[in-house]
């Protein structure tokens, strides 16, 4: 299979079941910044190959379900409405992401103030991918009644859950968070 087909080249391109689109319909605005997310996620994920911890392993998991899951609601978000999804978004994931956020909370000193996107840059990273995650809510709720409400409350919690990670992970990596001086 070829990587390039030369179709997007006048601005349009495929959504799922090949109707084509401008490139910049929010449709594609949306499913792209699921994917931008995704990618930043990734990134977070490669600068923990040489850390350790213990319970390392079980948070790469937890990441890859939600990077699997991410895709899959990009996926949804590239699909006309009148047309099935092979997989939608259920109920359970968002609660998958809130199980995981109290989980991890536990175990965070309390928040007694905002912090800036700091400490390892694994954790830099998430607070990356938090910030894009939001923008692709946004996009989806653009779409209004194309956009599966459910997709819209998973990008909202996931937005949630990879702040928790991010905080998690300076925890666990000795990463300082940084709180917002009030003095400016």
């Amino acid at each position: 299979m070829r990587i390039y087909t030369r179709k997007g080249d006048k601005g349009t391109t495929s959504l799922v079941y090949g109707q084509r689109v401008p490139k910049n319909d929010i449709r594609v605005e949306a499913y792209g910044t699921c994917d931008e997310a995704n990618s930043m996620i990734g990134l977070a994920l490669s600068f923990l190959d040489k850390e350790d911890w213990t319970g390392k392993q079980d948070f790469l998991e937890k990441m890859h379900r939600v990077q699997t899951i991410l895709f899959h609601a990009g996926a949804e978000l590239a699909t006309p409405s009148d047309k099935e999804v092979a997989w939608k978004l259920k109920k359970e994931h968002i609660q998958e992401l809130e199980d995981q956020i109290d989980k991890w909370d536990k175990e965070l000193d309390p928040l007694r103030n905002f912090i800036l996107p700091s400490g390892h840059n694994c954790s830099s990273a998430l607070h990356t991918a938090r910030t894009v995650t939001r923008r692709a809510e946004r996009a989806a709720v653009a779409m209004g009644e194309d956009a599966n409400p459910l997709v819209v409350s998973y990008l909202n919690r996931l937005s949630d859950f990879l702040f928790v990670a991010a905080r998690y992970v300076n925890k666990n990596l000795g990463g300082e968070e940084l709180p917002l001086k009030a003095d400016v």
